[in-house]
């Protein structure tokens, strides 16, 4: 019988010896980011990913992660330690959907959030992420943006780039979307002197009520370099978790309970070790065609 911290000795033993590099997202939990070589977003992560020597890479996190550093690191065998855990907001568009929309507005730059599927960035012009999006869309040359797949992050970024003529397509993260104004108000009332910091995949209303609006890695730098004492964090509630151990002196609290991605705590402890065992895990394999075609609209994000 295995207790946390054997499991955990286990697992960096089996990495070792198998020559793996363990990566895991920001939203994934406490035990499993105690093992991972590199934490963060999946972008970053995927970065990360590219420099390392070893040749196979395992992705503690959702789907389309795993994808976007197959795309980066072609060459390398890369596992997604839970096969089932998808992103509904990545899925909730297909290329033909693009396509119809680029019939529609056929003089718009498409701009992907990357949280998106390897297929359906092969149809897009240029990614963006949340802490790059601001930028990216206020350097593009074409004044109209069509912005997939999330309006709540569009409707942030309309906010801060007002020269841009930004058409959002209905979508977005179920998870941040049911964060409400009464999260907010019900937060601010047990925590009076907190800060409240929220991802922009938040809705709109609701980021329009917080002291900092940024991505994951933002919210977590914000609190690195603030003298506050409390904070209310509007994202995916693992993130309190993560800070309560990075900072024991503060005080963190989640606006809302229920900010929870199912497909995020998919991943337990035990995937990884079946995963660097062998008998658990998927490896991600891609097309050529798809991984040049995604490769395009990923590399004219970094060159941006």
């Amino acid at each position: 019988m295995y207790t946390t911290k054997t499991l955990q000795d286990e697992i960096r033993k089996l990495k070792k010896e198998k020559d793996v590099c363990i990566l895991a997202h920001a939203y994934q939990s406490q035990d499993i980011w105690e093992v991972a070589d590199y934490t963060g977003d999946s972008y970053g992560l995927s970065l990360e990913a590219a420099k390392v020597s070893q040749k196979t890479v395992l992705m503690c996190g959702v789907r389309f992660m795993a994808e976007t550093v197959k795309i980066l690191s072609p060459q390398k065998k890369v596992l997604l330690s839970a096969p089932g855990a998808g992103c509904p907001m990545a899925e909730q568009m297909d290329v033909e959907a693009v396509h119809s929309l680029k019939e529609t507005y056929p003089d718009y730059t498409v701009v992907a959030y990357i949280n998106t599927t390897a297929e359906l960035k092969t149809v897009c012009d240029i990614c963006v992420t949340s802490s790059s999006a601001v930028k990216i869309i206020r350097g593009l040359a074409d004044k109209n943006i069509l912005f997939i797949p999330d309006c709540s992050l569009g409707a942030w970024v309309s906010q801060q780039v007002p020269e841009k003529n930004i058409v959002l397509v209905q979508g977005g993260c179920p998870v941040h979307q049911q964060i409400t104004v009464v999260d907010v108000m019900s937060a601010r009332e047990r925590h009076p002197q907190a800060k409240l910091l929220v991802h922009p995949e938040c809705l709109p209303e609701v980021s329009a009520m917080a002291d900092y609006v940024g991505s994951t890695t933002g919210i977590m730098e914000y609190v690195k370099k603030s003298d506050g004492m409390e904070f209310i964090i509007g994202t995916e509630n693992s993130i309190v978790q993560h800070l309560a151990f990075d900072y024991p002196g503060q005080r963190f609290y989640p606006l809302s309970a229920a900010c929870i991605c199912n497909d995020m705590r998919r991943t337990t402890l035990m995937d990884v070790y079946h995963c660097l065992q062998g008998n658990g895990g998927e490896e991600i394999m891609l097309a050529d065609e798809v991984m040049e075609k995604a490769r395009g609209c990923i590399v004219r994000m970094m060159e941006a």
